[in-house]
C-alpha cells in the first residue's frame, strides 16, 4: 500500500466524489478511479459506497480512514522533526493530557523553555487514559500526563509532586448541597456519572466499596465539561477532580470533596526507548527540572 495512494483515498473522503479528489490532485478521473480499485483490490475489500452524487464510506473504508490519517498525521511530524536538526532547537511538542490542574506544570516548564528557545511550540491535547495512552503508542504525541499506574515495562515516567483530589460535582439545589463533603453512604442511591475508564477495584470504586453492577450508573465520560453540562441538565452526579470545572457564586453547579480523601497522584510518561526531537528532549529536561524542585 502506497503513501501515496492513501493521499488519494484521503483526498476521495474529503471531497466525497471522484470528480473533486481528481480536481484537487490534478489527476484525470479514469486515473484516479483506477487507483482505488487497485486499492479495494489489494486489501480484498469494498470501501466505498458509491451513490449518485456521493460517496460515502462502507465500515472498512471509515477504518482506512482513520488509519490514513493517524498515518499521515506521523509522516508530517516526523518530516518536521528532521527539517529542524539543522537550525538549532526548534520544532513542535506533542503531550496529551487529562483534565487536571496539573497542565500548569506543563505550562511553567514551556514558558522557562521559551527564554531561551522561542521556536519551539507545543500542542495539548485534552483527552482521557485510553486517548492518550493510544495517542503515545501510535507515536502521534511525545508525552503524556496521566493519572494511572504507570507500566513500566512500556513506559518511563517523571512523577509530578501535586496530586488533584476527587470530589463530587452537583447542582447546587441538590439535596446533598448543605454537607461539606460526601460519603459513600451519602451516594449509593444517586444516579453517577462517572469517566468512562472506571472499572471494578479501581480508586473511585474501592471507595464507594461497591462493584458498578451495584451502582445507578447514570452516564459517563471522557472530558469533564461535557459532564457537567450533564449535572446541569440534572442528570445525576459526576465523579470528579477539582479544578477543573470552575465553580463560583454565578455558577449553578458546586464541588463537594469526598471523606475518606482520595487524591490522584500524576505522572508524566513516555515510550522506553524513545529517540526524541531537539524540542521534546530539551522539554523532557525543563519539566524534570521542574518538578523536582531544581529551578
Amino acid at each position: 500500500m502506497e503513501l501515496r495512494v492513501l493521499q488519494y483515498f484521503l483526498a476521495v473522503t474529503r471531497e466525497q466524489s471522484i470528480s473533486g479528489a481528481a480536481e484537487s490532485l490534478h489527476l484525470s478521473q479514469p486515473t484516479l478511479s483506477r487507483q482505488l480499485k487497485e486499492l479495494e483490490e489489494e486489501l480484498g475489500k469494498q470501501l466505498f459506497i458509491r451513490g449518485n452524487r456521493r460517496i460515502s464510506l462502507t465500515e472498512e473504508g471509515m477504518i482506512l480512514r482513520k488509519r490514513a490519517e493517524e498515518v499521515m498525521d506521523l509522516i508530517h511530524k516526523t518530516r518536521q522533526e528532521i527539517s529542524v536538526t539543522d537550525h538549532g532547537v526548534s520544532g513542535d511538542v506533542f503531550i496529551g493530557a487529562g483534565e487536571t490542574d496539573g497542565v500548569r506544570l506543563l505550562a511553567r516548564a514551556a514558558r522557562k523553555l521559551q527564554e531561551s528557545y522561542p521556536d519551539i511550540r507545543y500542542h495539548i491535547a485534552s483527552g482521557d487514559t485510553t486517548d492518550v495512552l493510544e495517542n503515545l503508542d501510535k507515536g502521534l504525541i511525545d508525552f503524556g500526563l496521566l493519572f494511572s499506574a504507570v507500566d513500566t515495562s512500556k513506559y518511563d515516567s517523571v512523577r509530578f509532586p501535586v496530586k488533584d483530589t476527587y470530589g463530587i460535582l452537583m447542582r447546587k439545589d441538590s439535596p446533598l448541597a448543605a454537607k461539606d463533603f460526601l460519603t459513600p453512604e451519602d451516594l449509593l442511591d444517586k444516579p453517577l456519572i462517572f469517566n468512562r475508564n472506571t472499572k471494578d477495584g479501581d480508586l473511585l470504586m474501592s471507595w464507594l466499596n461497591r462493584s458498578l453492577s451495584e451502582i445507578h450508573t447514570a452516564a459517563t465520560y471522557n472530558l469533564l465539561f461535557n459532564a457537567s453540562l450533564m449535572v446541569e441538565e440534572g442528570l445525576g452526579y459526576a465523579f470528579a477532580l477539582d479544578k477543573i470545572i470552575h465553580v463560583t457564586e454565578n455558577s449553578s453547579l458546586l464541588f463537594k470533596p469526598l471523606s475518606p480523601a482520595i487524591h490522584a497522584e500524576m505522572n508524566l510518561i513516555w515510550k522506553k526507548y524513545q529517540f526524541f526531537s531537539k524540542a521534546a528532549q530539551k522539554f523532557l529536561e525543563e519539566i524534570t527540572s521542574v518538578v523536582t524542585g531544581q529551578s
